[in-house]
């Protein structure tokens, strides 16, 4: 009698894939690659890796985060998981999605053009390899539904911003404008900002304050 009863099982590759968003040039963006290899090749599609051995599904994904973009301590969440019998057409995959947001500006230009990335804006995306279109939809569902009960928007900036860069990554994930007087408003009564009482010179004309995140607040509520 076989006492193995995991012989009896179909066996399947676990993965991951990472959804990195960045913010540039006023439009929410992320970053797509060319499959170079079968199934999809030449497809549009994220960039991933399977799960080994020795690794849980968030090591996995950190590891393929840090060695996409070589960076550390990414703000980092999970999607989903993706199990679609013909997902793959070669094997039997499974993957897990997984989303990040990272400042534009601290990402390395010359990573990008090695791994032959490019960043895209969401609102001209290209058809996506197998189910990898669904997973980005999932994750901007996701970012709209957080981003005002999680500091999503901090990522996303630079340590110090005006109101208006501020806004403007606000309004870029949940995709529409929003009134400039009344979101002004709450972000100050909000707390969740703190004036530097420095003045930026390079991107307003005016010269508008600089804020932070407020590191002291204990719980994010915009």
């Amino acid at each position: 009698m076989n006492n193995n009863t995991y012989e009896q099982h179909t066996q399947a590759y676990v993965s991951v894939d990472c959804i990195i968003f960045g913010f540039d040039q006023g439009k929410l963006k992320m970053l797509l690659g060319k499959r170079t290899i079968a199934p999809g090749l030449g497809t549009w599609a994220l960039y991933g890796g399977f799960v080994e051995a020795t690794e849980t599904l968030s090591e996995a994904a950190k590891r393929v985060l840090t060695e996409l973009t070589g960076l550390k301590d990414i703000y980092m969440r999970q999607v989903g998981a993706y199990s679609d019998i013909d997902r793959d057409p070669i094997s039997r995959v499974i993957s897990i999605a997984y989303y990040a947001l990272i400042n534009a500006k601290d990402y390395d230009e010359n990573l990008r053009k090695a791994f032959n990335l490019e960043w895209v804006e969401i609102d001209a995306l290209p058809p996506l390899f197998s189910d990898h279109g669904t997973m980005v939809q999932d994750a901007l569902q996701i970012l709209r539904k957080r981003i005002t009960s999680e500091p999503l928007c901090f990522s996303l900036l630079p340590e110090k911003f005006t109101l208006t860069q501020f806004q403007n990554v606000f309004e870029a994930i949940i995709g529409k404008p929003v009134d400039k007087r009344n979101f002004r408003k709450r972000a100050k009564q909000s707390g969740v900002l703190v004036a530097t009482g420095e003045i930026d010179k390079l991107t307003s004309k005016r010269g508008a304050m600089l804020y932070k995140q407020n590191p002291d607040i204990e719980e994010f509520r915009f």
